[in-house]
């Protein structure tokens, strides 16, 4: 919960009750008592959605990321304050994020001069994605400003979803050029930034700390249909979504990845259908690109075989499904496909 807690406070601020909202979305109040109290990804998501909805701020996922920072990440966003420079702190967010967040991953790249720091959702059935998406960006950007000082701001913005109609929010907040209809929620920034030493602290602190996260890391570590899911939702978008790229990543054989997920369960084949379609609904939902355009991001051949994919996931094609249900998602996962 910590992770949004300022929640109740902008609803109040836009002159709506914490409690009506809360019971409209179906969601209990009382959890907000405590910031390391526990709900689904997918509570938090149609909360969010009812929020926009009952404010009538379309912005409003933007105004709750601008009061969250480091303090909201708990213990993860202990490890990253007290790292040695700004892009140690980074990599060890993208590493760490799940014991904090499930449901969404926290990426980071750097490429020449330019360093992105992403978000990207993966929990299927998830609502209400653009103003989570908001959130998590004014997040990142107060965490960058955090770890660098004020000075600092992106070169970029981007949004995995269409443009807003009010724009003056976001220009005020991240003055940086804005791109909408993305295929990423990401802060582009120059790489130099991430030489930036932070201040030192004591070598107690910092073992205590990395016991702490070695433990929780320990805890999770059998919760693996969810880390290749993690790691699916960017590596499809990006050319490494194989099972033997994602395999390396876990530090593990392909064929121990294909027995580990037996003994969960599932398999690889089907956790790549679900990313896939969950991907795909939220780019028809979120944004404006032609289904085109989201078949070559998923890597199929042509339109035709992405819209077969998605009739046999969905049972109806790619823009029927946009065209009939544009606000919330559907809260099933693809059909199976035949081993």
């Amino acid at each position: 919960m910590g992770a949004f807690s300022h929640l109740p406070e902008v609803l109040r601020s836009l002159g709506a009750d914490p409690a009506d909202v809360c019971a409209a979305a179906g969601f209990d109040v009382a959890l907000f008592e405590n910031p390391a109290s526990l709900t689904t990804y997918r509570a938090a998501s149609r909360l969010f959605r009812v929020c926009a909805e009952r404010t009538g701020c379309p912005h409003f996922g933007l105004l709750q990321g601008q009061k969250s920072g480091l303090d909201s990440l708990g213990l993860v966003g202990l490890l990253v304050k007290y790292s040695s420079d700004v892009g140690t702190a980074l990599r060890g967010l993208v590493r760490h994020m799940h014991l904090h967040i499930r449901g969404a991953v926290a990426t980071f790249e750097e490429s020449g001069k330019l360093a992105t720091f992403g978000y990207e959702i993966h929990a299927p059935g998830a609502e209400g994605t653009d103003q989570i998406a908001d959130a998590a960006l004014g997040t990142m950007f107060n965490i960058m400003v955090a770890l660098c000082g004020p000075p600092w701001k992106p070169i970029e913005v981007r949004f995995a979803h269409r443009r807003p109609a009010e724009m003056a929010p976001f220009q005020r907040f991240f003055r940086a050029p804005l791109h909408f209809d993305m295929d990423e929620n990401a802060l582009v920034f120059a790489a130099s930034w991430l030489s930036r030493p932070l201040p030192a602290v004591e070598p107690e602190l910092s073992r205590l700390l990395r016991d702490k996260i070695e433990a929780l890391e320990a805890q999770y570590r059998d919760e693996l249909p969810e880390q290749v899911r993690s790691i699916l939702r960017t590596g499809l978008l990006a050319d490494h979504g194989s099972a033997d790229q994602v395999a390396t990543l876990l530090s593990m054989h392909g064929r121990t990845l294909h027995r580990r997920l037996a003994a969960c369960g599932t398999n690889f084949r089907t956790l790549v259908d679900e990313c896939r379609y969950e991907i795909a609904r939220q780019f028809l939902k979120d944004t404006d690109a032609d289904v085109g355009r989201i078949a070559h991001m998923l890597d199929y051949a042509d339109t035709s075989a992405f819209a077969r994919a998605f009739r046999r996931w969905s049972g109806t094609t790619p823009s029927r499904w946009r065209a009939r249900d544009r606000r919330v998602l559907p809260l099933t996962r693809p059909r199976p496909r035949p081993a």
